[in-house]
Parts: C-alpha cells; sequence; structure tokens
C-alpha cells in the first residue's frame, strides 16, 4: 500500500508540474497578445518603402507642321470624248493612240455629203429671199408714187368743186383714192417687213448649217495626249450619239490632279497653293513637286473629312494619269503638340491622366498627375495639346498602385517617337 501510495504520488506531482507548466505558458502568451499593439495602428507599408525605380520617357514637342500621307491615283487635268456632230463617214484620220496634240489641230475630218447639200441649198434660198425682198422694195416705191399722185388729183378736183367747175362727187371719188393708195402703201411697207424676216431667219438657217458642217472637222479642244481612238478611214459616224462609242478620247497631262481626303484634326491647317510632295515607287529617289489648289471648303457630313485637289505639274510628261503615288502634305498645326508613348496613359475617375516625374532634390523625384487631352494617334505616339508643354519625364505603364506624390527613380529607356 505504501509503494502504490508513493508511487500514486509521484504521478500526481507529475502530473501537476506539467499542467503548471502549461498554464504558465499560456499566460506567457495571453500576456504577449494582450500588450501587442494593434495592426491597425502600424503605418501603411507604402509610407516605410523606398523610392520606386519607374520607366520614364521624355515627352516630345512636335514640330509646328503636321505630315499627312495619302496613297492614290493620278488623274488627268481634262479630259475629253469627242463625239461626231456631223452624220457621214470619216475620211481622213490624222492622229492615232498616244499622238500628242496642241489645241486647234484636227483630229478627223468626216465627209457628210448630205449636210454639204443642205447647206447649200439653204444658201440659194437666201439669194432668192434677197432677190423677192427688192422686188417688194420696188413696190414700195410704185405705191408711193401712186399715193403722190392720187393726192396731187385730190387737191386738184377739191379746188375745181369749190370754184363749181368739178362736182362734188368727183371731189369725194379724189379723196377716196388718196386713202387707197395709202393703203397700198403700207401693204407694201410691211411686205418689205416680212421679206426682211424670210431673209434673217433663212440666214439663221445658214448659220446653223454651216455649224454643222464645221463639226466636219474634228479638233483638239486643248493640249494633250489621245488616249483612246475607235474609228479608222470608211467608218460611218452618225450626228449626237454621245450615248455611243466616240472617235477618241483626248487628255490633258501637263498638269495632273489627285484628290486627298484630309482628316478633321488637320483640316483647319489646309489652304489653297498648300505645297505638296509626290513620290512614286517606279521613280525612287524622286520628289515631285504639286499644290493645293482648291478644296471643297467644307467636311463631309458622314466621314468628317476635307475633300482636297492637289494639282501636280507634268511639263515633262515624266507621270502618266493612272500612276499610283504617294502625296504628303505638310500642313501647319494650329495649336501646339506634344508626342508621348501610347502606353502612358492612365484612365480613372479622374479622367486621362499621365504621371509625370518632378525633381525635388539631388537624383530624387516625386510622382505628380497631369490632366491630359488626346488629339490623335500618330505613327510615333499619342499626340496631346493640354497639360504637357514637352520635355517631362513620363512614366511608361505605370503601375495600378502609384498615387501623386510618390518618391520615385528614373529608369531612361526611350524616348516618344521612338
Amino acid at each position: 500500500m505504501a509503494d502504490h501510495g508513493a508511487t500514486g504520488g509521484k504521478g500526481w506531482r507529475g502530473t501537476s508540474w506539467l499542467v503548471l507548466a502549461a498554464l504558465a505558458g499560456a499566460g506567457f502568451v495571453g500576456y504577449r497578445t494582450w500588450s501587442e499593439p494593434s495592426r491597425a495602428d502600424v503605418p501603411p507599408e507604402t509610407a516605410q518603402r523606398g523610392p520606386v525605380t519607374l520607366r520614364v520617357a521624355a515627352a516630345k514637342r512636335a514640330g509646328d507642321r503636321l505630315d499627312l500621307t495619302q496613297t492614290g491615283t493620278t488623274q488627268a487635268f481634262d479630259t475629253a470624248s469627242l463625239y461626231p456632230r456631223a452624220t457621214g463617214y470619216i475620211a481622213e484620220r490624222r492622229v492615232d493612240i498616244g499622238s500628242r496634240v496642241r489645241k486647234g489641230d484636227l483630229l478627223f475630218r468626216i465627209s457628210a455629203p448630205d449636210l454639204d447639200q443642205q447647206l447649200a441649198q439653204a444658201q440659194s434660198q437666201v439669194v432668192q429671199l434677197q432677190a423677192a425682198l427688192a422686188q417688194t422694195k420696188a413696190m414700195v416705191d410704185q405705191a408711193e408714187a401712186n399715193r403722190h399722185l392720187a393726192d396731187v388729183n385730190n387737191k386738184r378736183t377739191t379746188t375745181l368743186a369749190g370754184t363749181g367747175i368739178a362736182t362734188a362727187q368727183n371731189a369725194d371719188t379724189a379723196r377716196a383714192g388718196v386713202l387707197t393708195q395709202g393703203a397700198n402703201l403700207a401693204a407694201a411697207q410691211a411686205n418689205v417687213k416680212v421679206a426682211e424676216a424670210n431673209i434673217a431667219a433663212q440666214e439663221a438657217q445658214v448659220a446653223r448649217l454651216k455649224v454643222l458642217t464645221s463639226f466636219e472637222e474634228i479638233r483638239a479642244p486643248f493640249d494633250g495626249v489621245v488616249t483612246t481612238r475607235n474609228v479608222d478611214i470608211g467608218d460611218a459616224v452618225t450626228a449626237d450619239t454621245n450615248t455611243g462609242t466616240p472617235l477618241a478620247t483626248l487628255a490633258r497631262d501637263d498638269v495632273l490632279r489627285m484628290a486627298v481626303n484630309v482628316p478633321l484634326y488637320a483640316a483647319d491647317g489646309v489652304r489653297d497653293g498648300l505645297q505638296a510632295r509626290i513620290e512614286v515607287a517606279q521613280i525612287p529617289g524622286k520628289v515631285f513637286p504639286g499644290t493645293v489648289s482648291r478644296s471643297s471648303s467644307a467636311l463631309l457630313y458622314a466621314s468628317r473629312i476635307l475633300v482636297t485637289q492637289v494639282d501636280i505639274p507634268n511639263p515633262d510628261h515624266a507621270l502618266q494619269p493612272g500612276l499610283y503615288i504617294t502625296v504628303t502634305l505638310s500642313i501647319p498645326r494650329p495649336a501646339p503638340v506634344v508626342s508621348v508613348p501610347n502606353d502612358c496613359l492612365i484612365f480613372d475617375q479622374h479622367g486621362t491622366r499621365v504621371a509625370v516625374l518632378e525633381p525635388t532634390g539631388h537624383e530624387a523625384f516625386v510622382v505628380r498627375m497631369r490632366p491630359v487631352t488626346i488629339v490623335r494617334q500618330g505613327d510615333s505616339g499619342l499626340e496631346l495639346n493640354a497639360g504637357l508643354e514637352g520635355g517631362e519625364q513620363v512614366v511608361v505603364s505605370p503601375p495600378a498602385s502609384l498615387r501623386d506624390g510618390d518618391p520615385a527613380k528614373p529608369r531612361q529607356e526611350r524616348k516618344a517617337g521612338t
């Protein structure tokens, strides 16, 4: 029994020591937990961290002019499709495709016998009418003489009737004769006017036929080159068939044209006389001059573009109509523009901004957020017209945690536009 009690007492004491040790440990842990300050009172980690290293690029002040480059096709300054105005057949052909002509040169001659006969007949009728006019004028002279004679007889008869030598009836007859001859004279004079009007109408017909016969000769309306020729000697042609195939097509190529669609952001700087540079892939290394000659003066409603026409002098005919070319307009900017990389923008509840590093001391910088306004996205980056002046160090690919006033260190990697 004693051994058992001793053993049991020893076991109890051992167990007691273990419990006390556990309680003491628990009390110590509890004390540290209660005495440890709240984590809410600890300053944020960002307030204790050092300057963050950021990739930056220099904002670049764009030039005073904007180069707008477009491709297109050259067109002849003037193009004419020559149709026949006289019915007949081709009696003479002096040109072929590729022939260079001057204004007024004879290209084709049409033989039109029917038209020539109509002109000859009309001219003969004019001669007949002129003879009829001469005859009518002679009748006027005769009528004037008859009226004069009737007037003399009337005066004589009236005098004799007053003395009783002639009867009153004779006097009345003499007065009636004067009225009759006056009416005859008026009719003769009217016939003269009718004859003159007939002659005028016939002469107009002759003039019309002369104009039509002049169309028997097809002449060049301007200096140019023959681009198509569709008839040959002996081919029959019909007048006024302007819906069919023309005799030939003539193009003026000493000056070429090209249409350029100027977008909204550059339309304000386009003016007549603005210089242009033209390049052709088939003629490498050579630049042809051009000039803005005219524009639509109003933006197209659907696309908001300004249709502009560029004239290209071509005195040596080095360029051809229908050639694929590249034209560059150097358009003055209406306001200063700063270029930055595409991946430097920040879009948040504050709007569109960029992060700029501002120096605060020796090799020390701070982040400043700048609101900006985008003009357009160009080939070299974004163009801004508000917010930056050029030369600033803008942060490229700014992290989402970046805030205004954060300390930072720049790591120069590239410039805007490179």
